[in-house]
Parts: structure tokens; sequence; C-alpha cells
């Protein structure tokens, strides 16, 4: 899959699994920070997308600080999905 392309995925699971439904995929900048002053999640929406990268692409993160080099925006979190998925 093109990074466009799972960008454009990413952001829909974002915005069902976070039930974010006043958002649009198109809302999310993919350099827009996820946390505090970007997109404005918080650490259960944190919680959640870990179960999403998960339960979608089979990445596990177990350590925290992991977690918040991969959370930064999509395009981290895309490069990151492009070299662990194993789904």
């Amino acid at each position: 899959m093109e990074k466009e392309q799972l960008k454009q995925q990413l952001k829909e699971q974002i915005i069902q699994f976070l039930n974010l439904t006043n958002l649009k995929p198109e809302d999310i900048k993919d350099d827009e920070p996820l946390f505090g002053e970007g997109l404005g999640l918080d650490s259960i929406d944190s919680i959640e997308l870990i179960v999403l990268l998960s339960r979608e692409y089979g990445i596990t993160i177990e350590d925290p600080k992991e977690g918040r080099k991969v959370l930064v925006d999509i395009n981290t979190m895309v490069d990151y999905i492009s070299a662990h998925r194993t789904k």
C-alpha cells in the first residue's frame, strides 16, 4: 500500500476508533501534532491508538517512550506502520 493510501486509511480509522464524528479525514493534517495544540487528543486516546495499531496492523507497542515517538502525527505513524506492520 502506498503512503498516501495508508495516510487516508489511518485518518479514517482514527476518526472511527476515537469517535471523532465532527472531523473528516481531510481535516487532519499529515504533520499536525495529534496531542496538545494540534488535534487535541489525550492520554485515553493514546491507548485507543495503540489498540488500533495492534488490531489493524499487528503492531505491539509496550514501551510508553516508544509510543510517544510513534504517536506524534500522521506522517510519523505511517512511517512506523510501513516499517513494522505484520498485517
